[in-house]
């Protein structure tokens, strides 16, 4: 359960900062309450995975998920960059967060 709440808590924090972006294209409440929730809920989750996790572990799958998920949403909804040189390093960073869940 640990590790589905960490993996969860990534993916939300990749959500926060999608509605950082959001928040600088429109300045609404909604976007405010979306972001917020979504950071709160991703330090919820980590919270709890760290019960059970070694920090260092946790920490650095959260992260790495935020990292690929928030830089997949900028390709996919705000038009940035699809270079194959940037998809190869966002691949190698999943790949270590996968590695990480493989050792621990």
């Amino acid at each position: 359960m640990a590790w589905l709440s960490l993996i969860l808590a990534g993916l939300l924090e990749a959500f926060g900062v999608a509605m950082i972006n959001q928040l600088q294209v429109k300045r609404n409440w909604q976007t405010i309450v979306l972001l917020v929730i979504g950071f709160g809920a991703s330090l919820l989750l980590l919270g709890y995975s760290l019960r059970f996790l070694p920090m260092g572990t946790a920490y650095a799958i959260w992260t790495g998920i935020g990292v690929v998920g928030g830089t997949l949403i900028g390709m996919i909804f705000y038009g940035e960059s699809k270079d194959w040189r940037r998809l190869f390093f966002i691949a190698l960073v999943l790949c270590a967060v996968v590695g990480l869940k493989l050792v621990s």
